[in-house]
């Protein structure tokens, strides 16, 4: 496990990616996925009149010029691209999926007794997934141990710009009201980490041995939110 950068402590702010840093990749890929894929058909004809549906469906068109909306968002699927429209079309699939039950996200064993110190430990917190705003709510209100949203300062999207680009982080310093000096971002992907760190913004990555990512030699590396509470002296409650 690589070093932590010096003088990194006096972290008052961490920002975290979702897939493979708090839920495993196996989740979203083998559960949220397929179920958004199987609900799509139904969800487009019987919420068409939907504004957030026909602003979704305006989108693709715009994207796909004269290819079927369900056809385009198979592609996408299949490709797992980080398009605007389709998170959101996710995000109310999953919805529905939260509300009935049908879903339930589970997070690493790690994450909720990592988060809940450094929350209780003055530490703000907040989210930067390329799923929607909406997807990442309920992913941390449907948690198998209930609502954690409340350990959460903001949720952020693609919205606010790609997760590799450095003003996407500059933005959301911006909005958060956060020093970049004092504010670490996690993640699995290592041009997401270039970015923020692009920014001025600490940066470890989340290497999960259940998720086989490899890890780079570019940032300090991690294993569990236990090791990151170590490398950088967040606060950790007994």
């Amino acid at each position: 496990m690589a070093e932590a950068a010096t003088h990194a402590d006096g972290i008052d702010s961490v920002l975290l990616d979702i897939e493979g840093t708090t839920i495993p990749v196996a989740f979203v890929h083998k559960v949220l996925f397929p179920y958004a894929r199987k609900a799509m058909p139904g969800l487009l004809a019987q919420r068409a009149n939907d504004p957030v549906v026909r602003a979704a469906v305006a989108e693709i068109a715009a994207l796909a010029p004269g290819v079927d909306p369900l056809e385009q968002l198979n592609a996408w699927m299949d490709r797992d691209e980080k398009i605007g429209p389709l998170k959101v079309l996710q995000g109310l699939a999953w919805e529905e999926g939260y509300r009935t039950g049908a879903l339930q996200a589970v997070l690493y064993p790690d994450v909720l007794p990592a988060l809940r110190s450094w929350h209780a430990g003055g530490v703000h917190l907040a989210v930067y997934s390329s799923g929607s705003e909406a997807a990442q709510r309920l992913i941390y209100g449907h948690t198998t141990e209930g609502d954690v949203c409340s350990l959460f300062d903001g949720f952020y999207d693609l919205r606010i710009g790609g997760k590799r680009e450095a003003d996407s982080y500059r933005i959301i310093l911006s909005k958060a009201d956060w020093v970049p000096g004092r504010t670490l971002f996690l993640s699995d992907i290592v041009a997401e980490l270039d970015a923020a760190a692009a920014a001025g913004v600490w940066t470890c990555q989340l290497a999960r041995p259940e998720d086989g990512t490899s890890p780079g030699n570019a940032h300090p590396v991690a294993m569990t939110l236990g090791d990151v509470t170590r490398l950088f002296a967040l606060p950790d409650m007994p």
